[in-house]
């Protein structure tokens, strides 16, 4: 999510599971080609698994940039077909794509030809006045022809005139059903659904086996995993069958101070780094408390390790208080 996953983002997120796949902010293929590569695209090793999300419509481009991408040790490539913002459309990529899938399934062809690691496609179900039927179905033939076989769908069509990004994450209603039968048809491909899910309990539901005799390959989690990262604590566990206690967010924070204390002595500023952080204790005692600390402390000139200490003991001390 762009201004979101950033490798701050990545690497706190990656303290409370080892093993869900993590995604980069979506980045233009011309920013990869001409841009500062390491504040880009540099991430930390411990991030593994994690995909490069690649905006753009030119073949030739996004293959040079995926084979950047790749040299620089990311996982997968993905391509966003699923963007509705209006920055977007006017560089044709995104989910104006949709009513392209040739020239989508070029690009992912150049793409797969650059590179030894998987080429992704995240898209939407259709666009405006596209039906969905039609249109999700077209873009995934297209782009298995052209050897793609993952794919992550929003099963929510994007409305680009008329509604803001904001209100298109209401509007139309969500189709996952109709996700769930390109998986039943194209049962050879890897289908991950993305859009309105909210908890980890909810994903868990959708990957289990349904009534209908499918089995989802996937969920993506989007601002459910940013706004409450301490879910993240289960995946493991839950989703991939580990043994052992989900991650503890005292755990998580205590592992990621590694972390942030690498970064601070690069002259990361500590605010760039906490603001990812603010969610984790979400419906805890002292949660209130530990948000305004990493907020208001944070940003202050030379603020480091202590300020997190002191966003924990207030919660510690707000659980202490509750327990007696």
């Amino acid at each position: 999510m762009m201004d979101w996953t950033d490798r701050h983002c990545r690497a706190f997120h990656r303290a409370l599971t080892r093993r869900a796949l993590l995604y980069t902010e979506m980045v233009t293929a011309e920013a990869v080609r001409h841009g500062d590569r390491e504040r880009l695209l540099g991430f930390d090793a411990a991030e593994h698994p994690v995909a490069l999300q690649l905006g753009g419509s030119d073949p030739a481009k996004l293959a040079q940039a995926a084979r950047i991408g790749a040299d620089m040790g990311y996982d997968e490539i993905n391509l966003n077909v699923g963007c509705p913002s209006d920055r977007v459309q006017s560089g044709r990529f995104g989910a104006c794509l949709m009513r392209e899938p040739a020239l989508v399934a070029d690009c992912m062809a150049a793409m797969g030809a650059a590179v030894d690691v998987p080429v992704t496609v995240k898209c939407r179900i259709g666009v405006d006045d596209q039906e969905p039927e039609v249109a999700l179905f077209a873009l995934v033939d297209a782009c298995a022809e052209a050897g793609v076989r993952s794919f992550t769908v929003h099963a929510r069509k994007a409305w680009l005139q008329g509604l803001s990004p904001k209100e298109n994450r209401d509007v139309p209603p969500l189709d996952y059903g109709l996700v769930r039968r390109l998986k039943a048809e194209r049962p050879d491909l890897t289908i991950c659904l993305n859009g309105g899910v909210p908890s980890l309990d909810d994903a868990l539901e959708h990957l289990a086996p349904g009534g209908d005799g499918v089995t989802l390959d996937g969920v993506m989690l989007g601002r459910a995993a940013y706004h409450e990262p301490a879910l993240l604590g289960s995946v493991d566990r839950e989703v991939f069958g580990e043994t052992g206690a989900e991650v503890d967010p005292f755990a998580a924070v205590e592992t990621h101070k590694s972390y942030l204390s690498a970064r601070l002595a690069d002259g990361v500023p500590l605010a760039a780094m906490t603001r990812h952080m603010l969610g984790v204790m979400h419906g805890r005692p002292g949660a209130r408390a530990f948000r305004r600390i990493l907020t208001v402390e944070a940003i202050r000139p030379g603020a480091g390790l202590e300020v997190v200490d002191r966003a924990l003991n207030a919660v510690r001390e707000a659980e202490a208080r509750r327990a007696a």
